[in-house]
């Protein structure tokens, strides 16, 4: 039997996000400190905005078109991370295989937040009337 969703910490995609999210803070540690108001504040503003976005989303699920920019700003702020993550690697900040993994997770994330895109009518509150 599958779990109702009631919020959004219920969201497999939000639970991943949030995860993902620590996971860039504890790595951004290590960081130099000249990196402190640049890479460092940037990969953990757009990896803490993902999961926020995904938030806002579930909270407009009455409305079909304000759930999709949500969730859809969401993706954007995934694939910004992607980029630092990439920046941060291309730097020697990072190792290639934690980076290589974190990737990969905003990928999955990427995808369930555009499946989600795909069919808000399997998300939202009111159902379209034919």
């Amino acid at each position: 039997m599958t779990k109702k969703i009631l919020r959004h910490q219920d969201l497999v995609v939000y639970k991943k996000s949030i995860e993902a999210a620590m996971r860039i803070f504890g790595l951004s540690k290590t960081f130099p400190k000249e990196e402190t108001y640049s890479l460092t504040d940037q990969v953990r503003r757009s990896s803490r905005s993902v999961p926020a976005n995904i938030a806002e989303a579930w909270r407009k699920r009455r409305y079909a078109a304000a759930f999709i920019c949500k969730l859809n700003d969401a993706e954007g702020e995934s694939a910004e991370t992607q980029t630092w993550i990439e920046v941060a690697v291309r730097s020697g900040y990072l190792l290639r295989e934690s980076a290589k993994e974190l990737y990969c997770e905003y990928d999955e994330i990427l995808a369930m937040l555009v499946s989600m895109e795909n069919s808000p009518e399997s998300w939202t509150l009111f159902k379209p009337k034919n």
